[in-house]
């Protein structure tokens, strides 16, 4: 496992950067609910009126005077989208890295395999995910009781849990491509995360478009649907984890068979 370790200390700065500042955002918004609940009507009422925007964001199916909607609009984006860009930045650097800053010359002089390196850097990625998606977990629920809501633990685990896939579908997705990479591709990550992310705003908007929901994680982790439905579509999700685990395969081979400099 000495692969998985050292990923895990040279990446724990920006895993560290990354968890603090989701859950520094996330334990603001729930902070500033208390402050803006009695005002949450009148606001309710102008975003429900907004047509594409509202449908876009879900805020036509959510109530911004309960926690749980306010919570799913506001801060489920959060979640969302730090913690795609989190994701596809981890992976897509993965593999691409070593090539790029030469230490792939200092690492397969060692008596290791490719397919163990690519293992166990793939292990290590899943990791911080793990570790950052629990502290972001607690970050939420302590931030709630703080406030002295009723923590709505259904509901706050299905979006977390929901959340958590769509990263890791990202990571996966971005892990299998950094092995086509010669460099960080970092722009390349966050591209992918970012036109998935419209996708799912495009579909949300325009019933001839619903299908692209199909296409992209934010689709399941979408918290309108969440929250309404009382569950994930674990159909969806399936799929999605099976496309990206096939990329990952590709990505596998590709590394594999690759002429490293």
């Amino acid at each position: 496992m000495v692969v998985f370790l050292h990923e895990l200390r040279q990446n724990r700065l920006v895993v560290t950067i990354w968890t603090l500042s989701i859950a520094f955002f996330l334990a603001t918004c729930v902070m500033l609910f208390p402050q803006m609940k009695d005002s949450m009507g009148d606001l309710n009422a102008s975003f429900s009126s907004m047509g594409a925007f509202t449908e876009a964001f879900g805020m036509d199916r959510l109530n911004f005077t309960t926690l749980i909607g306010f919570y799913g609009v506001e801060c489920s984006n959060i979640i969302g989208i730090g913690g795609a860009f989190f994701a596809a930045m981890i992976g897509i650097s993965s593999l691409s890295k070593e090539e790029k800053d030469h230490t792939v010359e200092f690492l397969l002089t060692h008596p290791i395999s490719r397919d163990r390196v690519m293992a166990e850097k793939l292990l290590s990625l899943v990791m911080e995910l793990v570790l950052m998606n629990f502290v972001v977990l607690l970050v939420a629920i302590a931030s709630i009781r703080m406030i002295g809501e009723d923590i709505p633990w259904k509901e706050i685990f299905l979006l977390h849990g929901a959340n958590a896939f769509l990263q890791l579908e990202l990571v996966f997705l971005c892990f299998g491509i950094s092995a086509f990479l010669k460099k960080h591709g970092f722009g390349i990550g966050l591209g992918i995360a970012i036109i998935l992310y419209f996708l799912n705003l495009i579909a949300n908007i325009t019933e001839e478009a619903k299908f692209l929901k199909h296409l992209t994680p934010f689709g399941y982790a979408d918290a309108a649907d969440l929250v309404t439905e009382g569950k994930m579509d674990v159909t969806q999700i399936c799929f999605g984890i099976l496309v990206s685990v096939l990329v990952t395969l590709a990505g596998w081979i590709r590394y594999r068979r690759k002429d490293l400099p």
